[in-house]
């Protein structure tokens, strides 16, 4: 055996990246050669781009702290060693506590956040850089002998292969000889096409402002001038924080009055915003009620369910055979809840009424006419079609009525979201994260092309997102406040936005028009590692591996993400993994698990991580025992 040094070369150093090196130094044992690790990225390492404390502090996590963990526990289902650490919270009462004597916080902000932060906060996303930074600096220290992990700050531009494994090329010229290469390069923009393209050749032709997808931290939002008109379409997490940056961001405050109602003191300096989306609604709040009935349990899309589906010949169909499960399994979520946590809101037992749902289940109007006799507030009734698209089948007389509609449906969001008589939205919240975890057990070469094109990454990821992963409480009121103030305007559902020569961008649904200069599309680019504005990607894409394509008799199309397999090594063109190549992340075709997680939770982003960390642990044996031959 030699003792030559093996070198890993990292591209990235977010969270995803510090993550996998834990999972990597954590299998070390005394017989490893010297290994030589270094992660590119010019960022930070630990908070990487998104989370890197270079931006306002108004910017928040949609987490509350006790819900945030990069590190591994008892229940994590995983093959490397459980090494655990500290939530967030725990880590803030640590740093209170002074016995994390690493931790030195030189912003007077942050540590006034740290010192008032309680388990159910919603940290700044400065504060969550902090925690990033320590969870780097921990792991480089507690890296066992014979390992050096550093930083090196820079962008990768390009990856040559050589005979003896891989030279990375950096944009200030450096050149980095590496035996393995991981990509971890988290969420990347992309190069303006389709619609986008469309739109900013129309803005520059007719002299309008169009802010296209991207990072809302990123954006150049300036040419937003106090009191324009500004027509945004998005009304998710990306919205919110653009509507905080222009607002609050701007010299803006909220007080709340002596009746406990929330009010915008506007500075003048905002401009008058006119929100619209598919749905017309914003993403549901988090919620902050507790379970008060039985727990939770899957009762439709068990593993026997799974196995079931896994034991019939051909492809699974995400619409056609997981859908009907998961839309039949949250309504089980719900009215467990209610009927074992509030039987006073009900006037019939668990045990009669999941025997009605057992026979009609399913069949969405029988269901409503049975609930409709035993459940008498509206409020405590529920079916997936009126959560998933709220103002379907209404209609308005004019802009004002559909305006009131949509605030008339934030107040009863917030009201079942954040008060304990409503927790069926806690049972809610936990189903459908059972379900996403459910999902995990069906290999991905399973699903129908439709199903890993379309259904998998937006349909069932955007209704996943809309429900569980949306702002915090607060946000929602001060959209309230703002809406009160005259800086928004709703929209409402199905907006459609077109250039008009002679009025600007024009955004019409079906009962309401608003015409504008300027037009902020509010959310994330969709990935596609071809048209990535990040370089050392796109060579990715078009050199060493492929963005998948998926045809099957009903559908054909790319994912736009990188075909790697489940050990997280890069597919080549010719159709064979690489050995020493490999990709984690969104940007990959593998399950989108995100980076941190909640804690106890055998965390999907931890399996992946871990599992990603054993294939890179044997790669680099592998390439110390070619060397010794």
């Amino acid at each position: 055996m030699t003792s030559r040094t093996v070198r890993l070369v990292i591209i990235g150093a977010g969270p995803r990246a510090v993550m996998l090196v834990e999972r990597l130094l954590a299998r070390r044992t005394r017989q490893d050669p010297p290994l030589q690790v270094t992660l590119v990225d010019p960022f930070p390492p630990g908070a990487g781009r998104i989370w890197r404390r270079d931006q306002s502090p108004l910017l928040k996590l949609n987490s509350m702290a006790r819900d945030v963990t990069v590190f591994t526990d008892e229940t994590c289902t995983i093959s490397g060693p459980v090494r655990s650490g500290p939530s967030l919270i725990e880590w803030a009462e640590r740093v209170r506590d002074d016995t994390l004597p690493d931790v030195e916080i030189d912003d007077p902000a942050l540590l006034a956040e740290v010192r008032s932060l309680r388990g159910d906060s919603f940290p700044t996303r400065r504060l969550q850089s902090l925690y990033l930074d320590w969870f780097w600096r921990r792991t480089v220290a507690i890296a066992p002998p014979g390992v050096d992990v550093h930083w090196h700050p820079g962008s990768v531009h390009w990856v040559d292969d050589t005979p003896d494994g891989w030279d990375v090329a950096l944009a200030d010229g450096t050149r980095l000889v590496a035996d393995t290469v991981v990509y971890a390069l988290g969420h990347n923009g992309r190069e303006p096409d389709g619609e986008t393209l469309e739109l900013l050749d129309a803005a520059a032709q007719a002299g309008l402002s169009y802010v296209e997808p991207t990072f809302t931290a990123d954006a150049d939002l300036s040419a937003l001038a106090p009191g324009q008109d500004v027509i945004v379409r998005g009304m998710g997490l990306a919205s919110v924080d653009a509507v905080v940056l222009l607002a609050e961001g701007r010299g803006g405050r909220f007080v709340r009055d002596a009746d406990g109602l929330l009010r915008y003191v506007a500075s003048g300096r905002e401009p008058r915003l006119h929100l619209g989306s598919r749905r017309g609604v914003p993403y549901r709040s988090k919620v902050s009620s507790q379970l008060q009935g039985d727990p939770p349990a899957l009762e439709i899309l068990t593993r026997p369910t799974v196995a079931g589906l896994l034991a019939r010949p051909g492809t699974i169909d995400f619409l056609d055979d997981v859908w009907p499960l998961i839309a039949r399994e949250l309504v089980w979520g719900h009215y467990r809840e209610l009927f074992t946590g509030h039987p006073d809101r009900v006037t019939t037992t668990w045990e009669e009424f999941r025997e009605t749902l057992r026979r009609i289940d399913g069949d969405v109007a029988a269901l409503r006419a049975a609930v409709a006799e035993v459940v008498p507030d509206p409020l405590d009734r529920f079916d997936v079609v009126s959560l998933d698209v709220p103002l379907a089948g209404e209609t308005f007389p004019d802009a004002q009525a559909v305006h009131d509609r949509v605030r008339q449906h934030i107040v009863e969001d917030l009201q079942l979201r954040t008060t304990q008589e409503r927790s069926t939205a806690q049972a809610l919240f936990l189903t459908i994260l059972g379900s996403f975890l459910a999902l995990a057990d069906i290999p991905t070469s399973r699903w129908s092309a439709r199903s890993r094109a379309v259904d998998l990454p937006v349909t069932w990821h955007t209704f996943f997102s809309y429900v569980a992963s949306g702002p915090p409480a607060h946000r929602l009121e001060e959209l309230l406040a703002l809406a009160d103030a005259g800086v928004v305007r709703f929209l409402g559902p199905d907006v459609a936005v077109h250039v008009d020569p002679a009025r600007g961008f024009v955004a019409s649904s079906p009962h309401v028009e608003v015409d504008a200069r300027v037009l902020l599309d509010a959310w994330l680019p969709s990935p596609s590692a071809a048209f990535s504005d990040n370089p050392a990607l796109r060579e990715l894409a078009s050199r060493h591996g492929r963005e998948v394509h998926v045809a099957d008799e009903r559908f054909a199309g790319s994912l736009g993400r990188i075909d790697v397999d489940p050990d997280g090594r890069v597919v080549s063109r010719d159709g064979h993994p690489h050995a020493t190549l490999f990709a984690l992340g969104p940007f990959t075709a593998g399950t989108e698990a995100g980076a941190f997680t909640r804690p106890r939770s055998d965390s999907l982003a931890l399996r992946q991580t871990d599992r990603v960390a054993g294939a890179l642990a044997l790669a680099l044996s592998s390439e110390v025992a070619a060397v010794a031959r």
